[in-house]
């Protein structure tokens, strides 16, 4: 009879666990399409984590060394301006992202992020990630243009808001122009 000393076990668990992260990974809409090597290094740097709700995840002026893919829940980015309540900019779920400040310059945070409800998300070290993306370009090149995709959204989104709130009730800005043509 073989018997399985504890630091066999723990190892044949830790394998276990690597490859259901790299799992969770390749399937979030994230990373879907990464080459599997890619895919492999963002699972390199990365472990699951969870918030509870109410939970500061960030703060704004930090520095940015992370980021994370949202598995489950719902978190809060919010602006903060001196002698007010924090703002909500957009809330971010299941199959986003959230963190892109770690990748450009200066690496600091411009937003507070907090979990809304308890959440579930998988974290990367973005410090790493930098140096790997210079290390293997084609990596690289595929990262930033996944995360200026992020940004890009998040900018449109923000540009749909300010719309609504310029023009409540859903007025145009046809219809708007026209009537100050008119006039």
């Amino acid at each position: 009879m073989k018997t399985q000393l504890p630091i066999q076990s723990s190892a044949r668990e830790l394998k276990g666990k690597h490859k259901q992260l790299k799992a969770l990974i390749e399937a979030h809409p994230f990373v879907q399409g990464l080459g599997l090597s890619h895919a492999a290094t963002l699972a390199e740097c990365a472990m699951k984590t969870e918030f509870a709700p109410g939970q500061l995840i960030f703060r704004e002026g930090d520095i940015a060394n992370r980021f994370y893919v949202i598995l489950e829940g719902k978190v809060a980015l919010q602006a903060r301006s001196q002698g007010a309540s924090p703002v909500l900019i957009e809330t971010i779920g299941p199959g986003e992202v959230l963190g892109w400040s770690w990748l450009f310059e200066p690496c600091t945070w411009h937003f507070d992020a907090r979990a809304v409800e308890p959440t579930k998300a998988i974290f990367f070290y973005g410090t790493w990630l930098r140096e790997q993306c210079e290390k293997d370009r084609v990596f690289g090149c595929e990262l930033y243009k996944r995360v200026s995709l992020v940004v890009i959204d998040r900018l449109q989104s923000a540009r749909r808001r300010l719309l609504e709130l310029s023009y409540p009730g859903g007025t145009s800005t046809e219809h708007l122009l026209l009537n100050h043509l008119h006039n």
